[in-house]
């Protein structure tokens, strides 16, 4: 199955995992530490009521001083990479839902995806230009099932992300541990891409 066909069938708990995944490989571009959103998959994991999710993704974002809000990030061209990638990353947390209704949760998992895709793509040194030969179109199609133009990088991204969702699917709250454990992995290869990008222009 495409990502976008598991997306659509995923339950309130899949998606939730799927969206918060995501922010969790990229957490790093805000500053944030390996454990800043643990309580987050804590809750996830025993079934914490609507109540304490929202208390603690509001503790996620005071820590990270990222406020809530509805909208997507405006466009920015003249942002460098890592400056759209860390918009980015703080529009996830920013718009993660307080209420996990599987409505609220699916179109954040959903756009999630995306965000994170496209931080792939913005942060992939192989790719030949990411800001301009890439962009959210070919995200979209990679979702979709096609992989010709895909960068390394990216098609990692994509199976975890697809990994994440057949995990929950399969094996539901108790697949939650080997979630984290994929989502751990790829927030090393991030932050290690963002390093290297850190010591190639010094």
């Amino acid at each position: 199955m495409s990502l976008v066909e598991l997306i659509a069938d995923a339950d309130e708990r899949a998606l939730t995992a799927g969206g918060l995944a995501c922010l969790d490989r990229c957490v790093s571009l805000l500053g944030g530490d390996d454990e800043i959103l643990r309580p987050l998959w804590a809750g996830l994991a025993d079934g914490s009521d609507a109540e304490d999710w929202a208390t603690r993704l509001e503790q996620a974002r005071a820590k990270l001083d990222t406020d809530g809000g509805p909208d997507a990030p405006a466009p920015a061209p003249a942002l460098s990479p890592e400056g759209e990638a860390a918009l980015l990353a703080r529009w996830m947390l920013a718009a993660a839902p307080a209420v996990r209704s599987a409505a609220g949760v699916r179109e954040w998992a959903d756009a999630c995806s995306v965000a994170a895709l496209r931080i792939h793509q913005l942060l992939d040194a192989s790719a030949a230009s990411a800001a301009s030969a890439t962009g959210p179109s070919s995200v979209e199609s990679y979702r979709a099932g096609a992989t010709e133009g895909m960068s390394p990088l990216v098609a990692a991204e994509l199976r975890r992300q697809i990994t994440v969702l057949e995990l929950l699917a399969g094996h539901g709250s108790g697949g939650l541990r080997q979630a984290l454990a994929v989502s751990t992995e790829g927030r090393r290869v991030l932050r290690a891409v963002v390093s290297r990008r850190a010591r190639g222009r010094a």
